[in-house]
């Protein structure tokens, strides 16, 4: 014989478990602060998810609704349990590492989600300040002894990185005389000898392909 479904007891079930993730995504949000933002979404009232916002780096509020992935475990009890280390961005361009954890109720409905955002753009310049430490000649960091042909992309990424980094800003967000600055580094240390750089750079900055020429102004022959 079926017993019939207590939706009181249910309820009440699911509201401990959202208690219970509330008072660990408060605990995880103080224990990275301004680096990490924690957001516990109430998947059971879509259009008014957010039920708790712990280090707030992305400027939303709680009531407001469920994003995309939240969305997709609403209509796929099947979907990843945990979503882990995925790319992502702030509003203001930031990069960001997130991880999204689905809560189940004990009837295999999610009812509850757990995301976390590290703010990946703070530590780019902890990560430039530990490689000049572990640096084994600074004498020639300024002016490099010579100059290597062929760079690849990869090098070029993380040389905009880097310099970007040392303003504690994004490649995006720089501003445009920064971005200019940056170019004719790039040029004097011979990043330009390499095949496509000029479009490397331009999408790294934000700017087009001739922005970067004009940047670069003499010395660089467009191909």
């Amino acid at each position: 014989m079926d017993h019939p479904v207590d939706a009181t007891n249910e309820d009440g079930a699911d509201e401990h478990l959202l208690k219970e993730a509330e008072k660990i995504a408060v605990a995880l949000g103080r224990m990275f602060p301004g680096l990490c933002e924690v957001v516990l979404h109430d998947l059971r009232d879509p259009e008014h998810a957010i039920r708790a916002i712990e280090n707030n780096l992305s400027g939303r509020q709680v009531g407001d609704p469920a994003t995309e992935l939240g969305l997709a475990r609403i209509a796929d009890p099947d979907y990843p349990g945990v979503v882990q280390n995925y790319p992502n961005r702030f509003p203001d361009g930031r990069p960001a590492k997130s991880t999204s954890i689905g809560i189940k109720n004990a009837a295999g409905e999610y009812v509850a989600a757990l995301c976390l955002n590290l703010d990946v753009s703070v530590l780019s310049p902890v990560t430039l300040a530990l490689s000049n430490l572990v640096a084994t000649d600074s004498e020639h960091r300024e002016r490099p002894l010579e100059t290597l042909r062929d760079r690849t992309a990869r090098e070029l990424r993380e040389a905009v990185e880097a310099r970007a980094a040392e303003r504690a800003a994004t490649p995006r967000s720089l501003s445009r005389e920064e971005k200019k600055a940056l170019v004719r580094q790039l040029q004097r240390d011979g990043y330009f000898d390499s095949r496509d750089a000029a479009q490397t750079i331009a999408d790294l900055l934000g700017v087009s392909r001739a922005t970067v020429y004009n940047y670069a102004k003499r010395g660089v022959t467009r191909p």
